[in-house]
């Protein structure tokens, strides 16, 4: 599948991502890079990106790279998700690089990694599982 198809799928799937206006830019083998373009509404009392966006991208960046691995299979659903809030993140586009580190017969686990645009320093990682139909 395309980044565009991919993007296209999630859309439709979860409403939710059409409002943060979740792009993918790259799918690849086992991987997917996305991004969350910063919006003053999804920032949080202190001035920064809210939690629940963060895990957001980070999660739809693990199915996107599910569907980089197997293609079209709408019904995996995440079954763990853990996340480490490592700095606060700029005001600008959030980027997840994610990757399925190990793909089983019912389970993918994954691993996504979070950064303001432009910066190399970690804003946060995130593991998790998706289960496979």
């Amino acid at each position: 599948m395309s980044a565009e198809e991919v993007q296209q799928l999630i859309r439709d799937g979860v409403p939710m991502a059409e409002d943060i206006d979740f792009r993918v830019e790259i799918i690849e083998y086992h991987a997917a890079t996305a991004r969350v373009p910063f919006s003053e509404r999804m920032v949080r009392p202190g001035g920064t990106l809210s939690g629940p966006v963060q895990m957001a991208l980070a999660d739809a960046t693990m199915y996107a790279a599910v569907l980089g691995a197997l293609g079209e299979v709408q019904m995996a659903v995440t079954s763990n998700l853990n996340i480490n809030f490592l700095r606060k993140p700029g005001r600008c586009d959030l980027i997840a690089r994610g990757q399925v580190l190990k793909l089983g017969s019912r389970n993918a686990f994954c691993e996504v990694q979070l950064f303001s645009e432009g910066s190399d320093e970690l804003v946060a990682h995130v593991s998790g599982t998706y289960s496979l139909p």
